[in-house]
């Protein structure tokens, strides 16, 4: 049996036990990196992530697939040889590629790690006995063979390792409680020694040891113990052991039996097999310094809601702007994410944008149910029933939600979790006092740094030396930037990068150039704040000023690398370059590779400088500039997902435009995924920048993605306001192409009588402009519309008025889809004859331009057709064809929905043998993407098991 071992080094072990050679270190982490989420999907940014870190290469894709085809390579020559005769494939893992990432088909108990967690788990049952807990945990503990990872270099493993190292002390310490409750205290004393050397200063190791040795007649070391303890805690944080050592410590003064652990050990329950486990939580602040005060208070929170699970529990972290709320939600976060197994949830809910643009809770909301693996097409579209499937899909699961940068209760209240087993964290700079009576949340007031805290995180930054040669001045900068935590960090980052600069020359340019940000006046503590971005803006090069003023002018919530190149005008590689020295600078945060985004004060003093700096005519320059990137981007996609439609009409693709380029459908799906909050935005901006043709031509060229991705609200809004902006400008062509899309959404969304209206002005303002195109369009449309509503009678009609139409424009691959929607219509009124004559002419369109995704369609119909005739021979015949089309273009759906109506057939024919194995196959693909169909075939299933044996059709 294969194994895949992580506690310890990475290795694989074949059947034959021996152990496989798994080639280069990066190599070893990609494995390493599938196997921790090892039967779940792993996404393409979170492997990039985990393998490199911040150091990603410019060609990291290609490194990345390398990787993947070698491990795939050494994974096939580890799979067990087929018995002769037996057919199927070679048995081991599988490594998978699809719309998620990458997924490694492993049974969880062939992975240690996994192994470990599950035997715990056993372990924490109250049913369990002692002694049978004894062995579990023996043989969980028995799985770690050193350092997990080791040898795996990067961030990613570090923090793998230490969360992993944690679990295996609460594990240590569940087993010792064990042992104890057997009376065998003496077989954990070598454990215990081994770890209180490791983590000297974790008080639970040492009260163990400390019981074990008194246990074991061995009271003077446990004594001794102490003595240790009580001196490194001393000596190093200043403090006293806490109550539990001091008691235990007592109690064998004294010659009495410590009392054993009364709390549990054992780390929370893992969440059931196959479910989606988010980890969104960003990347920590590097250096993050003090606020003990505040983490303890956080801890006690914590440690309440896992006494106590009666409600959900709420931290409201509230403050200034700058004062590092998000730097303390997210470093504590860190801490504790090995005691939510649920996962973590994290959205930026750009509360305080300065553009306005507060995240909505639907879409904060929508997405989280998609980082929970909620497929598109079953997110509800009513904000309350995509609130009612979140809470459910939290329910009884240990989740850590974090709700960052919240303008008030209002939109948090649709984000909190209802299960008592989940902790929410809220940061906001109102104190959201509504949680804190309606909701019963926990305040946590950030006030500014101490004077140590703020001296210690420029020590960290700077250097302990180089802080303590010039006590002065560093007090000046402490004051002049109010303790600021923000201001602090960019001073740092000053003196940082220019170590020749004495401390007093820093705080003399912090002094000359104080200031106020006008737009945050009153309570704010920013009036030092402008003052550091000045200098620190002035101290850029000029190329890279120039791009961070001009970042002003973007709208949505982050940008990428291309686009920003795009609002300079500037090459991709320089502008890396200059994107680099604002992130070093503390201008810019790169928390995704090549994507940024800059705190609320930062859009603010951009948006001033470009103000200043800019002339008019240029900063309308650099807006169509991105406008433009942004919409000759999407329509590079748009062919991808639409193949057949008519492309939107643009003009020629400008000179200066350098649009992104995409070969496969899963390259063009990720970039309008990742940019989806930006192009909604970009739409908005070009009504207010005076661009009514990209306001409407932007959404059109979107219209295939936000169709396969059911984005069905994005889609109605940014497409009623392109025709807003299109009928504005007085646009005719714009206005049919927004009346269309606006139909297209609304008919989605099942709001049929809407739809029929916009189709409608459609159809007549094309044929008052002579627009035959688009009016063929419309009526095909509305034809689609009535055979939606149940009017097959309506849908015939139009069906056939789009045709007159088409053929007057000779326009095949309209032609082929108007007539399988024509045969489908006549098929549902009983007029098999026509419909199999409209289909089998379809057919020969279609074939002739080879669009294989609607034959599959129209060869499905005809197996309807004849099913209804009770002609199963040629019923059989036409599905297995369609089912041989839909295989070569992998409609999956289509397959299902083919071996479904061929199971119906076969029933018909007396053979419910073969009914059952068909509608299982196709049960089996509507499971694998959660197909709501997947209920109506089961539910065929159910009806046949029980059906009479013998049962005569």
């Amino acid at each position: 049996m294969t194994e895949f071992l992580l506690l310890g080094t990475v290795e694989l072990r074949g059947t034959d036990g021996a152990v496989v050679d798994l080639g280069p270190a990066k190599q070893r982490t990609v494995l390493a990196a599938l196997l921790v989420d090892a039967g779940r999907w792993v996404a393409m940014e979170t492997l990039i992530d985990r393998v490199w870190g911040e150091d990603v290469p410019a060609q990291v894709r290609p490194s990345l697939y390398a990787h993947i085809a070698r491990i795939r390579r050494t994974l096939a020559s580890t799979a067990a040889p087929l018995v002769a005769g037996t057919g199927g494939a070679a048995a081991g893992p599988q490594l998978r590629r699809g719309p998620g990432g990458y997924l490694l088909d492993v049974p969880s108990g062939r992975v240690d790690v996994h192994r470990f967690r599950h035997l715990v788990e056993e372990a924490r049952s109250p049913d369990c006995a002692d002694a049978e807990r004894v062995l579990m945990l023996r043989e969980a503990l028995g799985l770690w063979r050193g350092e997990p990872l080791a040898g795996l270099a990067g961030e990613w493993a570090q923090r793998t390792r230490q969360g992993w190292g944690q679990q295996r002390i609460e594990a240590v310490l569940a087993w010792a409680d064990a042992e104890f409750r057997i009376g065998n205290h003496a077989a954990v004393i070598d454990a215990l020694t081994g770890l209180v050397a490791e983590h000297p200063l974790v008080e639970p190791l040492t009260v163990a040891l400390m019981r074990a040795l008194q246990g074991a007649g061995r009271g003077p070391e446990a004594l001794a113990c102490y003595t240790v303890l009580q001196k490194r805690l001393a000596e190093e944080l200043g403090t006293d052991p806490g109550a539990e050592v001091q008691q235990v410590h007592q109690a064998i003064l004294r010659g009495e039996p410590a009392s054993p652990a009364t709390r549990s050990t054992l780390p929370p329950a893992e969440t059931e097999p196959g479910r989606a486990i988010p980890a969104q939580l960003p990347s920590e602040t590097r250096g993050f310094t003090g606020r003990q005060e505040e983490l303890a208070w956080l801890d006690g929170i914590l440690a309440t809601a896992t006494e106590r699970p009666t409600a959900v529990v709420i931290s409201a972290v509230s403050g200034t702007a700058g004062v590092g709320k998000t730097a303390l939600a997210v470093h504590w976060a860190h801490q504790v994410a090995d005691r939510f197994p649920g996962g973590h949830l994290y959205v930026n809910l750009r509360g305080f944008d300065p553009s306005g643009t507060a995240m909505p809770p639907d879409q904060a909301v929508r997405g989280f149910l998609d980082a929970l693996g909620v497929p598109p097409h079953r997110v509800p579209v009513d904000l309350q029933a995509r609130v009612g499937l979140y809470r459910s899909l939290l329910a009884g699961r240990r989740v850590l939600v974090v709700l960052d940068n919240a303008r008030d209760a209002d939109q948090v209240r649709p984000l909190l979790p209802g299960s008592p087993s989940c902790l929410a964290m809220v940061t906001s700079r109102n104190r959201l006092t509504g949680l804190v009576a309606a909701e019963g949340a926990h305040p946590v007031a950030l006030d500014l740094l101490s004077p140590a805290e703020a001296h210690d995180l420029l020590a960290h930054r700077l250097g302990k030396h180089r802080v303590a040669a010039e006590p002065d001045a560093l007090r000046e900068i402490i004051t002049g930037c109010a303790r600021l935590p923000l201001a602090l960090a960019i001073v740092a980052a000053r003196a940082a990068t220019n170590p020749g600069f004495p401390l007093s020359a820093v705080a003399e340019e912090l002094r000359d150039n104080h200031g106020s940000l006008d737009a945050f006046t009153g309570d704010d503590l920013t009036t030092d704040v402008r003052a550091v971005f000045s200098w620190s803006y002035h101290a850029l090069s000029a190329p890279a000023a120039r791009l961070f003023h001009l970042l002003g002018l973007h709208s949505g919530p982050d940008i990428s690398a291309p686009a920003a190149a795009a609002l300079a005008g500037l090459p991709l590689g320089e502008t890396r370059g200059l994107l680099v020295e604002l992130t070093r600078a503390h201008l810019l945060t790169e928390y995704l590779p090549g994507r940024y985004t800059r705190h609320d004060l930062l859009r603010v003093y951009a948006a001033e400088r470009v103000l200043a700096e800019e002339t008019p005519q240029e900063r309308d320059r650099a807006i169509e500039r991105l406008l433009t990137w942004y919409l000759y981007t999407a329509d590079a996609a748009y062919p991808l997902f639409t193949p057949d439609r008519p492309r939107v009409p643009l003009d020629p693709l400008p000179a200066s435009c350098d649009p992104l380029e995409f070969s496969t459908y899963d390259q063009a799906l990720d970039w309008c995924e990742s940019e989806r909050p930006n192009l909604v935005a970009a739409v908005r901006q070009a009504v207010s920048a005076g661009r009514p043709g990209i306001a409407w031509q932007l959404p059109a060229a979107l219209w295939g993605f936000f169709y396969l991705r059911s984005h069905l609200q994005d889609w109605l809004d940014t497409t009623r306001t392109g025709l807003d902006a299109a009928r504005d400008a007085h646009d005719r062509i714009g206005e049919a192409w927004g009346l269309m899309d606006v139909a297209c959404a609304l008919t989605l969304l099942h709001r049929y009588d809407e739809a029929i209206d916009h189709f409608r002005q459609a159809m007549f303002l094309c044929r008052e402009h002579g627009n035959t195109v688009g009016r063929c369009q419309a009526l095909s449309n509305l034809g689609d519309v009535y055979r939606r509503i149940g009017r097959p009678d309506k849908a015939v009609e139009y069906c056939r008025r789009a045709l007159a139409v088409n053929r007057h424009l000779d326009y095949a691959v309209r032609e082929g889809n108007i007539l399988v929607n024509l045969g489908d219509a006549y098929e549902q009124l009983g007029r098999f004859d026509e419909a199999i004559a409209v289909l089998e002419q379809a057919l020969t369109v279609l074939r002739s331009i080879g669009d294989r995704w609607a034959e599959g369609i129209a060869l499905d119909i005809l197996g309807t057709a004849h099913h209804r005739l009770q002609r199963h021979d040629d019923a059989v015949a036409y599905f297995h064809q369609a089912l041989d089309t839909h295989a070569d273009i992998g409609n999956r759906w289509g397959e299902a929905h083919t071996l479904g109506n061929l199971g119906d057939v076969y029933l018909a024919a007396d053979d419910p043998d073969a009914a059952r194995t068909n509608w299982q196959q196709a049960l089996a693909i509507l499971e694998k993407v959660d197909h709501p169909d997947a209920e109506e075939i089961r539910g065929r299933l159910r009806r046949l098991e029980k059906l009479p044996v013998g049962f005569q059709t």
